[in-house]
């Protein structure tokens, strides 16, 4: 069964070079992104990265300017050539596939939201948003029927016979978003896609995003630079640095343990009781059954008064009823005191 699930494995991007071969042999021997450069002049963008993602899941990639994480992305969507790995989409390998059957698999199961919008100014909305279903062979009453019930679901409604340059830079990314969503795509691949918008805007959006998610349950993989954002429309996140992940999880997972001084940088600023559970603080420790209660998905925000008045654990209770754990003042101190 076909349900847009992406498993990525073992991939490599490396530029600058005709014969990558001593580079990767370099790298498999431990050396540094900087000792191949100085050696092979090969920049080696995308370095040994694995991860899945299942239909219904956003998964953001974040890191700074030359991280490598819009190359990633990239490679995934496969508009470019990975150096080394595979990119499987329902199981099947899309770089094995010869470019007929990849250039099909783009157009029906695959659509990008850029940054840039790449609008057709001389097109109106909805011949824009339509675009992907002409490529396809649809009809134009068929098409113009799909881009007007999307155009509907992105907040357009009633622009579609505008051009471009008649809407504002949010109104331009939601045409971008709703031609990505006409062909009825499995997976959904977005390249810092907020970042030229305004504040309320780019918050505009993310709020749009993450509606649109709930209704639809597509497999996102989300590239940014911004830790706020990853956090407010992440399942999981990966933080990437030099080509490589440094830690993916949740982001209270990432707030509350952050595995290196890098991932600790953009966690320190973050409201951690606002972001981190109870169930992510809970230990293993033999739970009392007697003592108070939370839900495992309770922020620390709201169990911070129960633990101020009473220091006494509390049990964590998750979904299915049972207890996971216990959580006390001492752990919450911990975190808190994270910087």
């Amino acid at each position: 069964m076909n349900d847009g699930s992406i498993e990525v494995q073992h991939l490599w991007k490396v530029f600058g070079v005709r014969n990558s071969d001593r580079t990767l042999e370099m790298a498999d021997a431990g050396s540094s992104r900087a000792e191949i450069r100085e050696a092979t002049g090969a920049t080696i963008a995308v370095r040994d990265v694995t991860f899945s993602v299942s239909r219904g899941e956003t998964f953001v990639v974040m890191g700074l300017s030359g991280s490598g994480k819009s190359t990633l992305v990239r490679c995934v969507a496969r508009l470019g050539d990975p150096t080394r790995g595979r990119v499987l989409l329902d199981g099947e390998d899309l770089t094995a596939m010869d470019e007929a059957a990849l250039r099909a698999v783009r157009r029906q199961k695959l659509s990008m939201v850029f940054q840039h919008f790449g609008l057709f100014p001389h097109r109106r909305v909805i011949d824009n948003v339509a675009y992907g279903l002409e490529v396809q062979g649809v009809s134009k009453a068929d098409r113009h029927a799909r881009a007007n019930e999307i155009i509907e679901v992105v907040g357009l409604e009633g622009w579609g016979e505008h051009f471009p340059q008649q809407l504002s830079g949010g109104m331009q990314q939601r045409v971008g978003l709703a031609r990505a969503l006409a062909v009825d795509p499995e997976v959904l691949f977005f390249d810092e896609p907020f970042s030229a918008l305004d504040p309320l805007i780019r918050r505009d959006m993310q709020d749009e995003l993450i509606n649109l998610q709930d209704s639809m349950r597509r497999t996102i993989v989300f590239i940014t630079h911004d830790f706020a954002e990853a956090i407010k429309l992440g399942d999981r996140i990966a933080i990437m640095k030099d080509g490589v992940f440094d830690q993916v999880g949740t982001a209270a997972e990432l707030i509350a343990d952050p595995a290196t001084d890098y991932v600790r940088e953009f966690t320190k600023d973050v409201p951690k009781a606002k972001v981190v559970t109870a169930g992510t603080l809970a230990t293993g420790n033999p739970p009392n059954g007697d003592a108070r209660r939370v839900a495992a998905s309770d922020t620390i925000e709201m169990i911070l008064p129960a633990l101020l008045d009473d220091p006494s654990p509390i049990n964590v209770v998750g979904e299915d009823g049972r207890i996971v754990g216990c959580i006390d003042r001492d752990a919450v101190s911990r975190l808190l005191a994270i910087s």
